[in-house]
């Protein structure tokens, strides 16, 4: 089942000592602080911090959100031993709807894809980088030059910020550990299809979250998947062979980071 080892779509992180799994964040930049100036006196080299997708949405802190995960990263890589590989960033829903919000002009129905995503959390993260909404509105009434221009404004927008355009467009839809360890993991942003092989997931990563916790059977040739974020927010829940890490940030929960060992066993668990 496992097809994806030279897939970059997805990074593979070997075989690490330790990895720091971190859940959705929402754009609750004061929670992630918290959760990084505690990770930061743990992390030593041979380990791995994978973020688990949802860095936006639901709070106008997006902008200040991606700056502290950069921040963040300089300082983990100054740590010596430290090499950028042991950083992932998982794609989310809402770095999901990004990407497709810059291509609203493509859309068969823009109007009603940008309320749509307005609605699940991107209002706020437009909101955040001075972008309005109301302008999109607006330009999806005005066709797809319309569209164009706007979309090319959040572009022109974003690129002034420093990191961040490159920071949007490098997520990993998946990442795993080497499937030759004794406990290989793999880490998704909201669920999978355990039906189909990781090359053939598509959308499921981040929209077939349903069922997650109903998975009884590895994944193969994972022991355990971790997720990072359930819509549901029925909290944190871990059995043999799933684990969900959401703490139900961004909706008056918890930012949770949780590490997890070569035998796939939870060392600590951060919670702010």
């Amino acid at each position: 089942m496992h097809q994806s080892s030279n897939d970059s779509r997805f990074a593979s992180i070997g075989a690490p000592r330790r990895v720091w799994a971190v859940s959705a964040i929402h754009g609750d930049t004061n929670r992630l602080t918290n959760i990084h100036d505690a990770l930061y006196d743990h992390i030593r080299p041979g380990d791995r911090i994978v973020y688990l997708g949802n860095y936006s949405g639901y709070n106008a802190e997006a902008a200040s959100c991606i700056d502290e995960i950069l921040t963040f990263r300089r300082m983990v890589l100054s740590i010596d031993g430290m090499m950028c590989s042991d950083i992932v960033y998982l794609k989310g829903q809402q770095e999901e709807m990004w990407q497709k919000l810059l291509q609203l002009q493509f859309a068969p129905d823009p109007s009603n894809v940008l309320l749509w995503m307005l609605g699940n959390g991107l209002s706020p993260t437009l909101e955040s980088y001075g972008i309005s909404a109301h302008d999109g509105i607006d330009a999806c009434r005005g066709g797809a030059v319309s569209l164009t221009k706007w979309t090319a404004q959040i572009r022109e927008t974003v690129r002034r910020h420093p990191g961040h355009e490159m920071f949007n467009v490098h997520h990993s839809r998946a990442a795993f550990t080497n499937e030759n360890c004794d406990y290989p993991m793999l880490f998704v942003h909201a669920g999978l299809n355990t039906k189909k092989g990781l090359s053939e997931q598509g959308d499921h990563f981040w929209w077939s979250s349903g069922k997650f916790n109903e998975i009884n059977d590895a994944y193969l040739p994972f022991r355990k998947v971790i997720r990072g974020y359930d819509p549901a927010r029925g909290g944190m829940n871990l059995n043999c062979v799933t684990a969900t890490i959401d703490g139900g940030c961004g909706f008056g929960g918890s930012l949770v980071c949780a590490g997890f060992d070569q035998s796939g066993e939870i060392v600590d668990i951060m919670e702010f």
